[in-house]
């Protein structure tokens, strides 16, 4: 499996974790930075990971700033990035379940590094159900796909 994890300067510390703790579980992981805790603006991260999984040279994206809502709302920018931010393994787990996440974001501050660990590892292990789900996700592409046409 290979990951690109990405931060700004508040998710430093803990994309340090998370990318020990993937490498311990035997994933491949590409840091796309930063690579420390001076100031950085995040969609340069969020940007970096949605590229690399919407481009598909990673299987997931996970993204780590202060609340992890800025890396959400900026990775959902990229085409073809469906990013949750959550802040339980029940919410990763619908997330991927249902929503077909391919991102996942978490916020530094409001999580310890267990948690963050324990919500990763429910994320990673859930899988797209499809079923009346599939449609849903379809009706996302088409709403980013009428949006692209639209500012054409």
């Amino acid at each position: 499996m290979k990951i690109a994890i990405g931060a700004d300067h508040a998710g430093f510390e803990l994309k340090e974790k998370l990318k020990q703790h993937l490498a311990a579980k035997g994933a491949s992981v590409t840091d796309c930075g930063t690579r420390s805790a001076e100031s950085v603006d995040y969609p340069d991260f969020a940007r970096a990971v949605g590229e690399e999984v919407a481009g598909r040279q990673a299987d997931f994206g996970v993204l780590v700033c202060g609340s992890g809502i800025g890396m959400a709302i900026a990775a959902n920018k990229v085409p073809g990035i469906r990013a949750a931010n959550v802040s339980s393994a029940e919410a990763a787990r619908l997330s991927r379940e249902h929503n077909d996440a391919n991102v996942l974001t978490l916020g530094a501050r409001l999580l310890d590094a267990q948690n963050a660990q324990e919500i990763l590892d429910a994320w990673l292990a859930a899988s797209f159900a499809g079923g009346r789900h599939l449609q849903r996700v379809e009706k996302i592409a088409h709403l980013e796909s009428a949006a692209a046409h639209a500012r054409k």
